[in-house]
């Protein structure tokens, strides 16, 4: 079992940066890769980020590239989200999760792929 808590959502105007973190407990989490999902209001759960368990591989949503960087700290059992010139429709409760290790490449794009998810952060961005 791992637990993810994910912290570091907020207000913040359009253009600004916020930094969010997924602490992780239980199984090792080096073993697991991880991923970052959002739900916007009134939408279906999509895909954001994800990085693989040696952190030598990330991948992005094309509506995130170049603004959001994924990172981790296996020796922290940590990851992280840093979000800059966001916009308004990056509105959404932020979701870490995490994905056998053997999971790779597209696969990381797809929810079902994931066994541990946390509660969520709400990030609202003001126009």
């Amino acid at each position: 079992q791992v637990q993810l808590v994910e912290s570091g959502g907020g207000l913040v105007q359009a253009g600004g940066s916020l930094r969010l973190s997924c602490a992780a407990s239980g199984r090792t989490a080096s073993r697991y890769a991880m991923g970052w999902f959002r739900q916007p209001p009134g939408k279906e759960r999509e895909f954001v980020a994800a990085i693989s368990w040696s952190g030598d591989s990330t991948y992005y949503a094309d509506s995130v590239k170049g603004r959001f960087t994924i990172s981790r700290d296996n020796a922290k059992n940590t990851m992280a989200l840093q979000m800059n010139s966001l916009k308004p429709e990056d509105t959404a409760v932020y979701y870490c999760a995490a994905a056998n290790k053997a999971v790779l490449g597209l696969l990381l794009r797809l929810a079902r792929m994931y066994d541990y998810w946390g509660q969520g952060t709400q990030v609202t961005v003001s126009s």
